[in-house]
């Protein structure tokens, strides 16, 4: 798959964000929400800082983008994932109603580190679930994955 100049910038961020994420003891995942070329939300993963299972990054920015948009509904809207979104993640992106989901890392990247990922593909979750949300996956994989061996070395690091 090819991806635009755009995208890798806007996954960039989202990369830029799971690395402060690792840096403030988090997990390694990024998100990005983009409206055109305007960004509206770039959150990481705090799981273990709100003892909230369910704030993954796509989640929490999520969460953002509704507060800073006054809606819940984010179509026009494209999310950048620095991995590819669990099966809550990947409903809560098709309930925000975005036209895009672009993800770098797979699940198969998580669970090397140590993630109990289901295996569930988000392209098998669209496809079962009828969704019409593009999902695109790889873009800067490499770049993605070094995020997560990053914090895989680090010897405080907690997946659940």
């Amino acid at each position: 798959m090819t991806f635009t100049v755009a995208d890798e910038r806007f996954m960039r961020l989202a990369i830029a964000k799971a690395r402060q994420g690792v840096a403030a003891g988090q997990s390694p995942f990024g998100a990005c929400i983009v409206r055109g070329d305007e960004v509206v939300a770039c959150e990481h993963n705090v799981v273990w800082a709100s003892t909230d299972i369910t704030a993954h990054a796509e989640v929490t920015a999520i969460r953002a983008a509704c507060k800073a948009l006054g809606t819940i509904d984010l179509s026009g809207c494209t999310i950048y994932s620095t991995c590819e979104p669990c099966a809550m993640c990947f409903g809560a992106c098709h309930w925000a109603g975005f036209d895009r989901l672009v993800f770098g890392a797979g699940i198969p990247d998580a669970e090397r580190i140590g993630f109990g990922e289901l295996q569930i593909a988000a392209v098998r979750l669209k496809d079962l679930g009828a969704s019409p949300m593009a999902v695109e996956g790889g873009c800067l994989r490499d770049e993605n994955v070094a995020v997560m061996e990053e914090w895989w070395r680090q010897p405080e690091r907690r997946p659940y």
